[in-house]
């Protein structure tokens, strides 16, 4: 089976706001200087449902793709470093400034040049944009059968078994293969690769591709080819208005509290 893993390299979600501005005149997020990037942690969970695989059975080989700069190839080395086999990195100006479209067309494109691909796992969301929208675009491009939100994922006979949350409890389903999967975070932590696996990341192979390499048309890609609008970007306001309720016992505390709630018409 060869399984393959959509990786993304973000800022680091932990950074606080603080450490951003908006460019007004463009509309794009500036990230302060040396802001560190990192690998979406949702695509760390789907390169862990997709080692947990190749780790059940024999003859399964991972292959990560990441869309991005050259500094994405990080992220695809720390796949490579979890246990993936080989890397793919997209990177062409024609990507640049795209949305989740776009970015779904160029993934689509280079799965169907790697040619014999089974599975390919993606992240339930990106921890940036948290939009959860490529990996269902990217099964209707290739008319492939998706599963989404998996809990687990385990490679049976002719297909994949998929468990995932629904509004009520649980539920199991299995596709036939060629499928994608959209992982959860209730997959579980993904493993820390440890030193000897890092090093050994370093000489596993990774292609650069572009669009005359998938045969995409530039005009459809990035900025030219983008679905989604952007009205406005903004940082995120605080503020609070806080009320002490005064009162010498809880019961005294209570009834002041429903005598305001009262005043304020909430009751």
């Amino acid at each position: 089976m060869h399984l393959v893993v959509c990786a993304k390299q973000i800022p680091d979600p932990e950074t606080p706001a603080s450490a951003f501005r908006i460019d007004a005149a463009t509309n794009r997020v500036v990230p302060a200087p040396g802001l560190p990037l990192v690998l979406s942690q949702f695509d760390g969970i789907a390169a862990e449902a997709a080692l947990r695989i190749k780790e059940g059975g024999t003859g399964h080989k991972i292959t990560v793709i990441s869309l991005g700069e050259e500094q994405a190839a990080a992220a695809i080395k720390q796949v490579l470093a979890m246990g993936a086999d080989e890397g793919v990195l997209l990177r062409d100006a024609a990507f640049e400034d795209g949305d989740s479209h776009t970015t779904a067309t160029a993934l689509a494109a280079a799965i169907r040049k790697l040619g014999d691909v089974d599975v390919v796992c993606c992240g339930r969301q990106a921890a940036d944009w948290d939009m959860g929208q490529v990996g269902l675009i990217l099964a209707e491009l290739l008319d492939w059968p998706v599963a989404p939100l998996a809990q687990s994922v385990e490679a049976v006979a002719g297909g994949v078994r998929v468990r995932r949350g629904v509004g009520d409890g649980f539920e199991t389903i299995e596709t036939s293969t060629p499928a994608v999967v959209t992982v959860s975070n209730e997959l579980g932590t993904p493993r820390y690769p440890r030193l000897p696996q890092i090093m050994a990341a370093a000489k596993k192979p990774i292609v650069t591709w572009g669009a005359t390499d998938l045969g995409l048309d530039p005009a459809k890609l990035g900025a030219a080819g983008r679905r989604l609008v952007l009205e406005r970007l903004a940082l995120p306001t605080k503020g609070g208005n806080v009320r002490l309720i005064e009162g010498d016992t809880p019961a005294e505390q209570a009834a002041a509290l429903v005598a305001q709630l009262r005043a304020d018409r909430v009751l």
